[in-house]
Order: C-alpha cells, then structure tokens, then sequence
C-alpha cells in the first residue's frame, strides 16, 4: 500500500535521450563504449538488458553514470518506499538503487565488493557510509580504512576507487545528482 510499483526498469529510453542530447550517433556510443551498434540499438529499444559492466560503459561513453541513467530511466516519485527484499534494477544483488527517479540526489546499496581497479569522478559531493563490513577508500593520494558507522565526504570531482575488504561488506553512496549544478559556498562580499 502506497509503494511504488515494481515493474522492471526501462533504461533504453534515458540512454537513447542523453546519446541525442549529446548529439552522438550510435556509432560513436559504440566506438567510446566498445560495445556493437547492434547491442546498443537493442538496449535503447528495450530488446536488451545491460549487465552492469556494460551500463557502466555506456555510461562512461556518455559522460553521465549509471547510477543517472538508472535514475533518468523511472519516473520520480513524491513519496516512494524501497523495500530492501526488492531486487535491483538490473536484478543484481550487489548493487541497489535506494532512491528511485530523477530526482535532486542519488543513494545506493553496495553489498560485496565491485570491481576494485574502477576509479569514480563524480561532478557534485558524495557521501560514503560504511553500513556494515569494512572499506578500503583511495582518495587525493591517501588511503582511508572505514569500518561499520564511518562516512567519508567526497567534494565534487574528487578521484576515488574504492574495495571492501570483508565478505557481506554494505556501503551507503549518497551524493548530489549530476544533472544539479552544484555550487561551491562562494566567499560573502565584505561589508
């Protein structure tokens, strides 16, 4: 009662507009991506499902994430409830959107590790709590060691890669949506 529906995600339409956005052909998606034009016309026409590897690649191709993608692909909703027994949207475990809809944040579940060499820029701040488990955080030349109740802030365009370093391990991402310009707290005139 009064949860969103759960219906299976639609991608194909959010890749299709930020390709056309972007002005890009299929062609040069395909070439940045290394995916086949084939492959990404069925993803925009919904007869394919991208792993999460491949997201990421298209992704990357067009300059946005999967995670805004993902977002961009369902409706938003005023007041939505994300049962933690649903599965993720690609049908995944180990990834989790946690706020549905194209909206002015992003937050996501990851159980697990991911892939540990895969280093993240992000356009606005991002904020990492460390749910249960441990994590191995590498940022700005530093490495950082966060365990079950630790958070790391992340200022916008920050290079970072990140690894769990037990089994089970659950890391909360929130961060400001890329579609948002956000600015930086400008120095107050003097008066």
């Amino acid at each position: 009662m009064g949860d969103h529906k759960e219906q299976p995600l639609r991608v194909g339409a959010a890749v299709r507009r930020r390709r056309r956005a972007l002005e890009l052909t299929l062609a040069v998606v395909a070439e940045r991506s290394g995916l086949s034009v084939p492959f990404l016309s069925q993803i925009e026409n919904e007869r394919a499902r991208p792993s999460r590897s491949s997201l990421e690649k298209v992704a990357d191709a067009l300059r946005t994430t999967a995670v805004e993608l993902l977002a961009a692909a369902d409706p938003a909703c005023s007041v939505d409830v994300v049962r933690s027994e649903a599965p993720g949207p690609l049908l995944e475990p180990r990834v989790r959107s946690l706020v549905r809809g194209h909206h002015q944040m992003h937050a996501s579940e990851f159980t697990g590790d991911h892939d540990p060499g895969r280093e993240f820029q992000f356009r606005n701040d991002q904020l990492m709590y460390v749910a249960d488990g441990v994590v191995e955080i590498e940022a700005e030349g530093r490495a950082y060691r966060l365990g079950r109740g630790d958070t790391l802030y992340l200022t916008g365009g920050v290079r970072h890669r990140w690894r769990a370093t037990e089994p089970d391990t659950r890391v909360i991402v929130v961060a400001v949506a890329e579609h948002i310009e956000a600015v930086r707290d400008r120095k107050r005139p003097r008066r």
